[in-house]
Protein backbone atom coordinates (compact mmCIF):
# COMPACT_ATOMS: atom_id res chain seq x y z
CA UNK A 1 0.00 0.00 0.00
CA UNK A 2 0.91 3.35 -0.91
CA UNK A 3 1.41 5.85 2.47
CA UNK A 4 1.89 9.83 1.74
CA UNK A 5 3.75 10.88 5.00
CA UNK A 6 3.70 14.41 5.36
CA UNK A 7 5.40 16.86 8.04
CA UNK A 8 3.07 19.46 10.00
CA UNK A 9 4.41 22.65 10.89
CA UNK A 10 4.40 21.52 14.40
CA UNK A 11 7.08 18.64 13.36
CA UNK A 12 4.75 15.23 13.27
CA UNK A 13 4.12 12.68 10.84
CA UNK A 14 0.80 12.83 9.12
CA UNK A 15 0.07 10.02 6.42
CA UNK A 16 -2.35 11.79 4.05
CA UNK A 17 -3.87 8.90 2.16
CA UNK A 18 -4.69 5.69 3.54
CA UNK A 19 -6.84 3.98 6.42
CA UNK A 20 -7.01 5.44 9.63
CA UNK A 21 -7.29 3.07 13.05
CA UNK A 22 -9.84 5.39 15.82
CA UNK A 23 -8.60 4.29 19.38
CA UNK A 24 -10.49 4.70 22.59
CA UNK A 25 -8.34 4.12 25.09
CA UNK A 26 -9.65 3.30 28.26
CA UNK A 27 -8.30 1.78 32.03
CA UNK A 28 -10.15 -2.13 31.10
CA UNK A 29 -10.94 -1.41 27.66
CA UNK A 30 -9.75 -0.65 24.50
CA UNK A 31 -12.25 0.54 21.84
CA UNK A 32 -10.99 0.05 18.08
CA UNK A 33 -13.02 1.45 14.79
CA UNK A 34 -10.83 1.95 11.27
CA UNK A 35 -12.00 4.16 8.38
CA UNK A 36 -12.95 3.21 4.58
CA UNK A 37 -9.79 3.53 1.90
CA UNK A 38 -10.86 7.16 1.17
CA UNK A 39 -11.21 8.43 4.71
CA UNK A 40 -15.41 8.96 5.10
CA UNK A 41 -16.61 6.48 6.83
CA UNK A 42 -15.95 5.05 10.18
CA UNK A 43 -17.12 1.55 11.46
CA UNK A 44 -16.48 0.19 14.75
CA UNK A 45 -13.57 -2.66 14.41
CA UNK A 46 -13.25 -4.56 18.19
CA UNK A 47 -12.74 -4.59 21.88
CA UNK A 48 -9.41 -5.65 23.19
CA UNK A 49 -9.31 -6.67 26.88
CA UNK A 50 -5.92 -4.55 28.57
CA UNK A 51 -3.17 -6.54 29.07
CA UNK A 52 -0.67 -6.40 31.56
CA UNK A 53 1.35 -4.17 30.59
CA UNK A 54 0.80 -1.22 27.55
CA UNK A 55 3.56 -3.20 25.68
CA UNK A 56 1.55 -5.94 25.36
CA UNK A 57 -1.55 -3.61 24.15
CA UNK A 58 0.54 -1.54 21.66
CA UNK A 59 1.64 -4.89 20.26
CA UNK A 60 -2.03 -6.56 19.81
CA UNK A 61 -2.32 -2.79 18.11
CA UNK A 62 0.22 -2.96 16.16
CA UNK A 63 -0.66 -6.41 14.90
CA UNK A 64 -4.42 -4.80 14.20
CA UNK A 65 -2.62 -1.73 12.06
CA UNK A 66 -1.10 -4.58 10.11
CA UNK A 67 -4.37 -6.36 9.67
CA UNK A 68 -6.05 -3.16 8.33
CA UNK A 69 -3.03 -1.60 6.61
CA UNK A 70 -3.90 1.55 8.71
CA UNK A 71 -1.61 4.38 7.44
CA UNK A 72 -2.05 6.62 10.78
CA UNK A 73 -3.96 6.18 14.49
CA UNK A 74 -6.05 8.69 15.62
CA UNK A 75 -6.60 8.54 19.68
CA UNK A 76 -9.18 10.17 21.43
CA UNK A 77 -8.04 12.35 24.26
CA UNK A 78 -10.91 12.81 27.30
CA UNK A 79 -10.30 16.53 27.64
CA UNK A 80 -12.07 18.16 30.51
CA UNK A 81 -15.61 20.18 29.53
CA UNK A 82 -13.68 23.63 29.56
CA UNK A 83 -11.02 21.59 27.43
CA UNK A 84 -8.28 21.57 30.08
CA UNK A 85 -6.24 18.20 30.33
CA UNK A 86 -7.07 16.35 33.58
CA UNK A 87 -5.90 13.02 34.96
CA UNK A 88 -7.22 11.08 32.54
CA UNK A 89 -5.90 13.05 29.48
CA UNK A 90 -2.72 13.52 30.78
CA UNK A 91 -2.33 8.99 31.25
CA UNK A 92 -3.62 8.69 27.70
CA UNK A 93 -1.10 11.62 26.42
CA UNK A 94 1.30 9.63 27.97
CA UNK A 95 0.37 6.17 26.68
CA UNK A 96 0.24 8.23 23.36
CA UNK A 97 4.16 9.11 23.53
CA UNK A 98 4.59 5.03 24.42
CA UNK A 99 2.70 4.50 21.38
CA UNK A 100 4.70 6.88 19.41
CA UNK A 101 7.44 5.10 19.67
CA UNK A 102 6.36 1.27 19.49
CA UNK A 103 4.00 1.42 16.31
CA UNK A 104 5.31 1.99 12.57
CA UNK A 105 2.49 4.95 12.00
CA UNK A 106 1.76 7.98 12.79
CA UNK A 107 -0.22 8.51 16.20
CA UNK A 108 -1.67 11.59 17.22
CA UNK A 109 -5.00 12.66 19.67
CA UNK A 110 -8.72 14.17 18.54
CA UNK A 111 -11.04 15.72 21.43
CA UNK A 112 -13.39 12.74 22.45
CA UNK A 113 -16.04 14.65 24.44
CA UNK A 114 -19.10 13.09 24.54
CA UNK A 115 -17.47 10.26 22.15
CA UNK A 116 -18.81 7.49 24.86
CA UNK A 117 -22.37 9.56 25.33
CA UNK A 118 -23.12 9.43 21.77
CA UNK A 119 -22.61 5.77 21.56
CA UNK A 120 -24.17 4.47 24.39
CA UNK A 121 -27.22 6.32 23.46
CA UNK A 122 -27.24 4.95 19.92
CA UNK A 123 -27.03 1.93 21.13
CA UNK A 124 -29.72 2.43 23.44
CA UNK A 125 -31.94 3.99 20.33
CA UNK A 126 -30.81 0.72 18.13
CA UNK A 127 -32.30 -1.40 21.36
CA UNK A 128 -29.48 -2.78 22.65
CA UNK A 129 -29.92 -4.01 26.48
CA UNK A 130 -27.75 -2.07 28.73
CA UNK A 131 -25.81 -5.80 28.83
CA UNK A 132 -24.90 -5.80 25.04
CA UNK A 133 -24.24 -2.20 25.09
CA UNK A 134 -21.17 -2.72 27.64
CA UNK A 135 -19.55 -5.29 25.39
CA UNK A 136 -19.19 -3.22 22.49
CA UNK A 137 -19.66 1.05 23.56
CA UNK A 138 -15.90 0.77 23.67
CA UNK A 139 -15.46 0.15 19.75
CA UNK A 140 -18.42 2.31 19.01
CA UNK A 141 -16.87 5.25 20.91
CA UNK A 142 -13.69 4.52 18.68
CA UNK A 143 -15.87 5.10 15.63
CA UNK A 144 -17.26 8.22 16.87
CA UNK A 145 -14.45 9.69 18.03
CA UNK A 146 -12.69 8.97 14.31
CA UNK A 147 -15.66 9.85 12.40
CA UNK A 148 -15.05 13.14 14.28
CA UNK A 149 -11.42 13.70 13.28
CA UNK A 150 -12.52 11.95 9.79
CA UNK A 151 -15.40 14.84 9.36
CA UNK A 152 -12.98 17.74 10.46
CA UNK A 153 -10.47 16.90 8.00
CA UNK A 154 -12.40 16.89 5.30
CA UNK A 155 -14.87 19.97 6.23
CA UNK A 156 -11.95 22.25 6.83
CA UNK A 157 -10.38 24.20 4.02
CA UNK A 158 -7.09 24.33 5.48
CA UNK A 159 -4.60 22.20 6.79
CA UNK A 160 -4.04 21.27 10.25
CA UNK A 161 -1.46 22.31 12.28
CA UNK A 162 -0.66 19.21 13.84
CA UNK A 163 -2.38 16.98 16.83
CA UNK A 164 -5.02 18.02 19.16
CA UNK A 165 -3.58 19.26 22.78
CA UNK A 166 -5.35 20.06 25.40
CA UNK A 167 -5.58 24.08 26.47
CA UNK A 168 -2.95 24.97 28.65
Amino acid sequence: MDRAIEETTAGERRATTGRVLGIDLGSQRIGVAVSDDGRRVASALTVLNRAESHGQDHGRLAAVIAETGAAMVVVGLPLSLSGEAGPAARAVMAEVTEMRDVLDVPVECCDERYSTVIAGRALAAGGRRPAARRAVVDKVAAAAILQTWLDRQRDWPWPQAGPATPAQ
